[in-house]
């Protein structure tokens, strides 16, 4: 009797832990999922470039944006000069830090509306006519022309008729010239002779044609307003729309065949051109992870955005080029986004693109320019335009 109940006890055991095991084997453990993408929309841009020392990516992202508005419109893919419209801009932005007696920022910086104004004035040039590489330079460096052109603003603010510097904006235009090179009153390009404003005839670009577009709570919605942000030294207007609306406007622009140019904030952990990816974790841990696998991304609310832009964890950082739309095989969508920042696979991801998740773009955009064609009409309506 005593060897049939060990027997039996030991056949239960077996059975205890055999369905022990069978449990651990049908857990359902998540896998870490690597970010596969597919293109949904893909809108022909120019060739990716690379700023440089520079802070010109307003003028890069602006002309990358430009350059798909001229394709729109001719059919021709023209390279237009980013340098040319910095160049212009310069003495338009020395003559604000003068008349506001150097009470304001005097920068590298800009925002696309600033590339607009430029053309208007000035025209438009192809890269062929200027490219603003002085001598055998193959890369661009503007590490020299502010702290130079402001030693001369700052003098003539200072010392007014005792300056050194009464005649400032040659002196300006001196320092332009020799870091930029002269700007060209005729060029040739395609067989034919263009000055600037006859160039620009050519490309049927029309500067009207444009808006910018915002979202955030202390201004009213359908309203225009000067956004308060450093690099907008030329107090460009804003039209401020609902987060929704925003992000509905860039999916209709794209399903439409609209391109749009981008000013967000890069300086997040979590935007990454090596890795190629723009994303918003929903935990802080997985900062990292975040980069190589797909993760849950938190929620964004127009309060959080708002708060995140009124505490400076979000500011107008970086401009680019929103160009199409993946989505990875969970079927989330990201938004292709080109960079100014070159191609070396050393160092950047997805061949100098970012795919940017929907949720980083309602965090951390600060406007998007869109051609006003690729509105809805009842978004027009309301902004009356």
């Amino acid at each position: 009797m005593r060897q049939l109940i060990l027997i039996f006890i030991s056949i239960l055991l077996t059975a205890t832990i055999y369905s022990q095991e069978d449990a651990v084997v049908k857990v359902n453990i998540p896998t870490q999922q690597k970010y596969q993408f597919t293109p949904v929309i893909d809108i022909e841009a120019s060739a990716i470039k690379n700023q440089g020392n520079t802070g010109t990516c307003w003028s890069f992202s602006a002309s990358s944006f430009i350059e798909s508005e001229i394709l729109k419109n001719t059919g021709q893919m023209i390279d237009i000069s980013e340098m040319y419209n910095v160049r212009e801009t310069y003495p338009a932005k020395a003559w604000n830090y003068v008349m506001r007696q150097g009470k304001i920022q005097f920068s590298e910086g800009g925002l696309a509306h600033d590339v607009l104004n430029s053309i208007k004035l000035n025209g438009l040039v192809p890269e062929s006519a200027f490219s603003g590489l002085m001598t055998a330079s193959t890369s661009y460096d503007h590490s020299k022309i502010v702290p130079e052109i402001q030693v001369i603003l700052d003098d003539y603010i200072k010392n007014d008729k005792n300056s050194k510097y009464p005649y400032w904006k040659k002196s300006v235009d001196s320092i332009l010239d020799l870091q930029l090179g002269k700007i060209p009153e005729t060029f040739s390009y395609n067989g034919r002779t263009y000055t600037p404003k006859t160039f620009l005839e050519m490309t049927k670009f029309e500067t009207s044609n444009y808006v910018t577009l915002t979202s955030f709570l202390n201004e009213p919605f359908n309203s225009q307003f000067v956004l308060n942000i450093p690099d907008n030294f030329s107090n460009g207007l804003f039209y401020n729309i609902t987060l929704n609306q925003l992000v509905d406007v860039v999916d209709n622009a794209l399903k439409n065949g609209y391109t749009l140019a981008l000013d967000c904030d890069v300086s997040e952990k979590t935007f990454s051109s090596k890795c190629g990816v723009a994303i918003v974790p929903k935990k802080l841990d997985d900062q990292e992870k975040c980069l190589t696998y797909i993760v849950e991304e938190s929620e964004i609310s127009p309060e959080f955005r708002q708060q995140e832009f009124e505490n400076f964890n979000t500011t107008d950082d970086h401009l680019m080029h929103i160009v199409g739309l993946v989505k990875d095989q969970n079927n989330n969508e990201y938004y292709k986004v080109k960079n100014s920042w070159g191609t070396a696979s050393d160092r950047i991801g997805n061949d100098g693109y970012v795919y940017m998740s929907k949720p980083f773009f309602r965090l951390k955009t600060i406007s998007v320019m869109v051609n006003k064609k690729a509105l809805s009409e009842p978004l027009k309506k309301d902004l009356k335009i």
